[in-house]
């Protein structure tokens, strides 16, 4: 068992990179002697080998998994008048994108298990100007997309998955990023597949759609200098796109490691669980979870009281999210905000993202957990 005297990070994304230090050199380098560092072979590349990942025929990179949801929007010429249906309990990403392009985000609620979004909540809300579905694969964890997808289909509705949490995920054994029209990553330094700075990448079945993707990306230009469309400036860098065919690599292993420290801080924490302190994650049981968070539900009010004695104790942790999208200054007081939302509300107060890293040590989960008791353990003693 720990000591408990070592601090124990969020995250360490250096310690994930370092043994691949010299392959990321020898990349880079290749990129600078190339002179290539737009548009290069290995942006050419890496699309090829997300889309055979993500079993499609298409991916088009672009500046940020951002950047991804707004030119789905665009490319499906969703704006002024038309609803899209997005959950709130997301990244702001989830969402701005859909005001970005002037239409009208619907928001629903989540389940209270998995914290993805609510199918049935999906249906209930589609009218005559639902436009577009953004599901978002949160954490890790594809959402109900055989039934998402099946309600979408029977009224012609687009969808684009948010899989920016997600690549490597499935559901029902179909990649995350292959079930709607556009599926959208992100390779923020953060995530299951990160790199150096901004990155994302759309994955897409048809081939028109990729190529009007590409023109959206790409200001509108086609040929040179003469714009078809409005487009933005969104492109995925060769030297982001270098790094990150080192590191995909080796992604199946690292969602190895996630899953196996996340079967660790179940058996870790579960005598906490069975008290009813805390909630455990739930994974789907056809959904194969590749854990960027590891998210605990804490019960009674105590989550900031928990998170200040593990922070003074050094474990670091972090609230995803701690508002709800609709609740956000920037939409405070618009229309579309008032929607009574119990179950975000509830995610909202009540969870806590434990440190979750392929390189997290079995020590360092002993460290998180017994800290954890510990907490519990002096509330007992004062509530006596």
């Amino acid at each position: 068992m720990s000591d408990g005297s070592s601090s124990v990070p969020l995250l360490d994304v250096a310690r994930g990179n370092d043994p691949l230090r010299d392959a990321f050199m020898e990349a880079l380098e290749q990129v600078v002697d190339s002179g290539r560092f737009l548009f290069g072979p290995d942006v050419a590349h890496l699309e090829q080998e997300v889309a055979a990942f993500s079993q499609v025929d298409n991916a088009v990179g672009c500046a940020s998994g951002s950047d991804a949801l707004l030119l789905a929007l665009m490319a499906l010429d969703i704006g002024p008048g038309d609803e899209v249906i997005v959950p709130s309990f997301t990244f702001f990403a989830s969402v701005s994108c859909i005001t970005r392009v002037g239409a009208t985000p619907v928001f629903v609620d989540i389940c209270p298990d998995t914290f993805n979004v609510d199918p049935a909540a999906i249906e209930a809300a589609i009218t005559d100007n639902t436009k577009a579905i953004i599901p978002v694969h949160l954490f890790g964890q594809c959402a109900a997309m055989d039934r998402i997808c099946r309600i979408a289909a029977q009224r012609d509705i687009p969808v684009i998955e948010d899989a920016c949490q997600s690549i490597g995920a499935a559901y029902h054994s179909r990649p995350a990023g292959s079930w709607g029209q556009v599926g959208c990553f992100s390779f923020y330094p953060t995530k299951n597949l990160g790199g150096m700075g901004d990155g994302g990448m759309m994955a897409v079945r048809d081939a028109g759609l990729a190529d009007r993707l590409r023109l959206f990306a790409g200001h509108g230009m086609r040929p040179r200098y003469y714009h078809q469309v409005v487009g933005i400036n969104s492109r995925l860098d060769s030297f982001q796109a270098a790094v990150l065919r080192v590191k995909f690599q080796r992604l199946p292993e690292a969602i190895a490691g996630r899953q196996e420290n996340a079967a660790r801080y179940d058996r870790l924490l579960a005598d906490v669980a069975d008290d009813g302190r805390i909630a455990l994650p739930q994974a789907d049981p056809d959904a194969y979870h590749v854990w960027n968070q590891y998210s605990i539900r804490v019960r009674d009010g105590q989550r900031d009281e928990l998170r200040a004695f593990l922070g003074e104790h050094g474990v670091g942790t972090e609230i995803y999210y701690p508002i709800p999208v609709h609740k956000q200054q920037c939409y405070r007081d618009e229309p579309f905000a008032r929607v009574s939302l119990p179950e975000t509300d509830a995610a909202c107060a009540e969870i806590l993202n434990l440190p979750m890293f392929p390189e997290l040590t079995e020590q360092e989960q002993e460290t998180v957990a017994e800290k954890l008791q510990q907490f519990y353990a002096q509330s007992s003693r004062s509530a006596a």
